[in-house]
């Protein structure tokens, strides 16, 4: 039997062979989820002239170096309607937020220290220059980079773009990920199920991760334990044009697990099988020609914990992210002593509690069953254990991996 392979391994080896799918041209209004392609620099200055940070009157510094001044009113300056002449001495411009500051005049008295006296203005308060004023290109400048390719698009990151002068954008299309559930044990959700007979669950759960990761999920349905079942559900994902083929299920080598032995039928370049992960230790890994294929375990939390360990970084390198092999576990400190862990990394589901200024406390649920979503459902965290990690007492510093509720 072969050995086991570390998490880390693994995950290497799978992102290894994962390149960017292609770029598409997608209007910016459609561009939110969506992962650049090619990095976005700005296409003119922002903002485009010196414009006032407040309402009140643009003046020049030094006339209103020695106040109470009187300066003359000789027009209005307004967002959209700016001012065309030239400010000069002992002159001053009715200006309101965002308008831009005339020629001639340098900083802005606000209107709670003026009061305007016919077409005169009487200032209570001196600036020096640039008070008030934000200056030509204080957000960006033409040709500076505002986003680098790899960057999921968020509502910020659109408006930046847009800012930018963007009305289009070079973005990653969707990935597509074929998911499989298969057994003959299962139904769908709805159907009648014989005494025998479980929910198909998991499946709806890795399309949720596919989609919040950024790729198009598509339901294959589910395959019976048969040669000619699974066959013709390998065929259904080449008929999509998947980039990503995710089996649920029978990826071992029982009399009944026939899932890597149809996909070896069908031309499958095995990489992997077995890794040293719990839950989740009969995964395999492999390519149908251009397709990647990943056989997760059956047991739902199982493949779940494998989708957010393996699946949701694959589909962030499809996308062209640099980060998608990025740790993204971070501190915390253990609620409870745990025991010496064995060869394999352990991901344990738990809830976190905040304990004054440092990083959470992580209490593992008794309950690890791999079958038991209801654990699942009402855990916030992942607690990691290394393999042949040694005993810990409560208090000690730990690693967790937060379980996202938002997407």
């Amino acid at each position: 039997m072969s050995a086991l392979l570390p998490v880390a391994e693994a995950l290497a080896r799978i992102l290894a062979e994962a390149s960017p799918v292609e770029a598409e041209t997608v209007p910016i209004a459609r561009a939110a989820g969506r992962t650049l392609a090619q990095d976005v620099r700005a296409q003119r200055t922002q903002p485009p002239f010196a414009a006032s940070a407040m309402d009140g009157y643009a003046v020049r510094s030094a006339d209103a170096a020695q106040p109470p001044v009187t300066l003359r009113l000789v027009g209005t300056s307004a967002a959209g309607h700016g001012f065309a002449g030239t400010i000069g001495p002992g002159e001053a411009v009715r200006i309101f937020t965002g308008a831009p500051m005339p020629e001639g005049a340098d900083t802005v008295v606000i209107q709670e220290d003026a009061e305007a006296e016919g077409d005169a203005v009487r200032l209570r308060q001196g600036n020096p220059p640039g008070r008030h004023v934000r200056p030509s290109g204080l957000d960006f400048r033409q040709g500076d980079l505002l986003l680098p390719a790899g960057t999921r698009l968020d509502g910020q990151r659109v408006a930046l773009a847009a800012a930018g002068g963007h009305p289009v954008l070079s973005l990653r299309r969707r990935p597509r990920v074929a998911i499989l559930a298969t057994g003959d044990e299962l139904v769908r959700p709805g159907e009648p199920a014989a005494w025998d007979q479980i929910v198909a669950s998991n499946g709806l759960a890795l399309a949720a991760m596919a989609e919040d990761a950024g790729a198009e999920a598509i339901d294959l349905g589910i395959a019976g334990d048969s040669f000619a079942d699974l066959e013709a559900a390998i065929g259904r994902a080449h008929a999509v044009d998947a980039d990503l083929l995710v089996t649920l299920g029978g990826a071992s080598v029982g009399d009944h697990d026939l899932v890597q032995s149809a996909l070896v039928r069908q031309g499958l370049e095995l990489g992997f099988w077995r890794v040293a992960i719990r839950p989740g230790k009969p995964l395999m890994h492999g390519r149908l020609g251009r397709m990647a294929v990943l056989g997760l375990p059956g047991n739902p939390v199982s493949s779940v914990v494998c989708g957010l360990v393996f699946v949701r970084p694959l589909i962030r390198a499809l996308l062209g992210d640099p980060l998608a092999a990025a740790d993204r576990s971070e501190p915390a400190r253990l609620g409870r002593d745990l025991p010496a862990n064995d060869v394999r990394q352990d991901y344990m589901r738990a809830r976190l509690s905040a304990e004054g200024d440092g990083p959470p406390v992580v209490h593992p649920d008794p309950r690890q069953d791999s079958s038991m979503l209801s654990v699942l459902a009402t855990a916030e965290a992942l607690l990691i254990r290394p393999a042949h990690a040694p005993a810990a007492r409560a208090g000690d510093p730990c690693r967790i991996l937060r379980l996202d509720r938002s997407g």
